[in-house]
């Protein structure tokens, strides 16, 4: 026992052993109700009322590439904080082995320069490993989704993600309110990027997702 926690408490794995400490603060606090657990989620898909993210393009711009990666990992729909507690937990277990096996017999100052390699190094497996194991997670969340409203389409958009493509892609649609985060696809890959205005045409029921059209196009029909 002592020596796990000497390993779980030195670099590198030390890292990773302060992320899941983090992380289960975050989960103890959500389950006494001090802390609201969509407001990770909230802030990626920038749904925070008070934090004014759409007066931030970089930061909306930053949310949305994080959501399209996630998004191509299969995890979308997965609460942010469940992939952060997971990821944590299997680049803790890269570092910690890293370290038990490799690194505890080498010599500190190469032992701390490559520990660091570790850590980031960790994150690869760690991704693989995480989008494997949640990715069955992501598609009953998106299941249990209540049914898209048949007035949204013919709806204007603004795409939001980087790209849309026949896999993956975002856009908002104004409510009125903080808008609707939707999941959009199109047959012609690199045809939209962010901020271009679309149509909703058709609600592709499989993949819980809209077809779009170019705005102009929609309009021109």
């Amino acid at each position: 026992m002592t020596d796990f926690l000497t390993t779980a408490l030195t670099f590198p794995t030390v890292v990773y052993s302060v992320l899941l400490a983090v992380c289960l603060i975050y989960w103890l606090l959500a389950a006494t109700g001090l802390m609201d657990h969509h407001a990770p989620d909230a802030l990626l898909h920038g749904h925070l009322h008070g934090g004014d993210l759409h007066g931030h393009g970089d930061h909306h711009a930053e949310a949305s590439d994080l959501a399209a990666l996630l998004g191509r990992l299969g995890l979308a729909g997965v609460p942010v904080m469940v992939i952060a507690t997971v990821l944590s937990f299997f680049g803790w277990m890269c570092a910690y082995y890293a370290q038990l096996l490799v690194l505890d017999h080498l010599h500190t100052t190469l032992r701390v320069a490559i520990g660091i390699a570790v850590d980031v190094a960790a994150l690869v497996p760690g991704l693989i490993a995480t989008s494997i194991a949640l990715r069955p997670v992501s598609r009953w969340i998106l299941k249990l989704r209540p049914p898209v409203e048949p007035s949204l389409l013919g709806r204007v958009a603004v795409v939001s993600t980087p790209v849309v493509d026949d896999r993956y892609g975002q856009a908002r649609v104004d409510d009125g309110g903080a808008g609707l985060i939707l999941q959009v696809r199109t047959n012609e890959p690199g045809r939209y990027k962010r901020g271009d205005r679309v149509v909703l045409i058709e609600f592709l029921d499989a993949q819980h997702a809209y077809r779009v059209v170019p705005e102009h196009q929609f309009h021109s029909l």
